[in-house]
């Protein structure tokens, strides 16, 4: 069960915030396979049964971790209309995710999470992000589906796509399921 439900604050926030660097630069600087619970504990500077007591073991910590690097940094830019947005934040989203660190945070995420939180977590960040688009959609006076509705064709396809069969996978697939659910590259040619 994931231990981080909440963003916590004081010493907590301040543990976190250690042990999250602590692992981000040592994946860097020693690789993720050589990661103990021990070598982060040192570079935190706290003791490893800090770790274990909130995070349980490694593998719970890195889904912590991996959860956070997944978070969106910015709102989706403005591009002057729905379709526009949707695509350039497609684009971006395969471009984060199908690298080869989003490949390695998606599987972190997910491996350290048995109740499933982490990854509806992550979810509700691309939901999150559709919903700006959305708003702003209707803010223009345009027409749009619901979030559901873009998470089921475009989110879901693409994650899909990116976990089970990444071969030729590029930013023109994204733009495509963009335009099929906006009616745009419909069979009928709407």
């Amino acid at each position: 069960m994931s231990r981080q439900m909440v963003r916590p604050g004081g010493r907590s926030a301040r543990v976190q915030a250690a042990v999250h660097t602590a692992v981000r630069e040592l994946e860097s600087e020693v690789g993720r396979d050589a990661l103990t619970v021990p070598l982060v504990a040192q570079r935190a500077g706290v003791t490893p049964s800090t770790i274990y007591r909130r995070w349980g073991d490694l593998t719970e910590l890195l889904s912590d971790v991996a959860v956070e690097r997944l978070r969106p940094d910015t709102a989706p830019g403005d591009h002057g209309g729905l379709a526009s947005d949707l695509t350039a934040w497609a684009e971006q989203f395969l471009d984060e995710m199908a690298s080869p660190a989003g490949r390695a945070y998606i599987r972190d995420a997910l491996l350290g999470d048995p109740d499933g939180g982490n990854a509806g977590r992550c979810s509700d960040y691309a939901a999150d992000q559709i919903d700006v688009i959305l708003t702003r959609a209707a803010g223009r006076g345009e027409g749009a589906p619901d979030a559901e509705t873009v998470i089921d064709r475009v989110v879901a396809p693409l994650m899909y796509r990116i976990l089970f069969r990444p071969a030729g996978l590029d930013t023109a697939y994204a733009r495509g399921l963009v335009a099929e659910l906006l009616g745009a590259g419909g069979p009928d040619g709407r």
